[in-house]
């Protein structure tokens, strides 16, 4: 089993654009990795949150990691999500990911039933099993209705291929907790936008973001702040001026407000799979201010 954590840094999360017609467009899906690659991103992470996973067959599935394993390789690493209600489709979509060519899958777990703790850690426990790629865990008990608090995280980084874990509660002392439970051993990836500051301040390793969609090269220079030049202050401040993008994002749904922005910057991405529908329109005129003035940030930074 491998049990590196092959990402760091700023981990772009995509969309997944359909047709009209209302399949996926592979052919967008391509250009977007393209884009996000080309903004500077440590790696790219599709079916998301972002790319809208439960509203996706296991073909369409399929279709988005081929598309974007085979756009990535040779240039970023590819986190794929793969969770599915049932263990079986969980290894089904994790093998198909590290066949593809992803250098490591994120679980998230997902119930209808609730789950005791040890049936969720019997599902982490045969996924990890299933594949020699990394495992991440992903705690959002918001979409997933699971919460995994860090006694329970740390009990499943006892098993060889879960090396990573994405906390997306939005609670710092968490990751502090895990880390703390580990003994620092433990990779933790920040996955609540507004709060990336505080976790690479203690010690997060990346950061999975919708953002990387909109202003890639902006998330990249924060990132390049915090963690590798450890310029707190100028960190701050380009956190600052990211803020309000970040927690608009997050309350307005990340598909709508990226699917929203993304066409602003003449990335159509189609319509929304139903049944989600876009922004309003007062929504949208505060993103292209939002955008706007970030864009003009994003020039002064280059020519400055």
């Amino acid at each position: 089993m491998n049990t590196e954590a092959p990402l760091w840094g700023i981990i772009g999360y995509l969309i997944t654009p359909f047709a009209d017609d209302g399949a996926v467009d592979v052919d967008m899906l391509a250009r977007l990795t393209d884009r996000m690659i080309e903004g500077g991103v440590h790696g790219v992470a599709p079916l998301g949150s972002t790319g809208c996973l439960p509203y996706l067959s296991d073909r369409e599935r399929e279709a988005v990691t081929e598309t974007v394993c085979g756009r990535a390789k040779g240039s970023v690493p590819v986190l794929v999500g793969v969770s599915s209600l049932t263990t079986e489709g969980t290894i089904h979509h994790a093998r198909f990911a590290e066949k593809a060519g992803a250098a490591a899958v994120m679980v998230l777990p997902v119930s209808y039933w609730k789950l005791t703790d040890d049936e969720i850690f019997r599902h982490y426990e045969r996924v990890a099993g299933a594949v020699s790629v990394p495992v991440m865990a992903y705690n959002n008990p918001a979409t997933g209705g699971i919460d995994m608090k860090p006694e329970f995280l740390a009990r499943l980084m006892e098993i060889s291929n879960i090396t990573m874990v994405k906390e997306s509660t939005g609670d710092i002392g968490r990751m502090v907790k895990l880390m703390q439970l580990t003994d620092g051993r433990a990779a933790i990836y920040n996955g609540h936008n507004p709060m990336a500051l505080a976790a690479f301040a203690v010690g997060a390793k990346g950061w999975t973001t919708a953002s990387a969609h909109l202003v890639p090269r902006l998330v990249v220079e924060f990132y390049e702040a915090v963690a590798e030049r450890h310029d707190l202050s100028a960190a701050r401040a380009l956190f600052m001026d990211l803020q309000p993008l970040l927690d608009f994002i997050v309350k307005g749904g990340l598909p709508r407000t990226v699917a929203a922005g993304l066409g602003m910057l003449g990335s159509d991405v189609g319509p929304l799979r139903a049944p989600l529908l876009p922004i309003p329109d007062e929504d949208r005129a505060t993103l292209r201010g939002l955008l706007g003035d970030l864009l003009d940030i994003e020039d002064e930074s280059k020519h400055g």
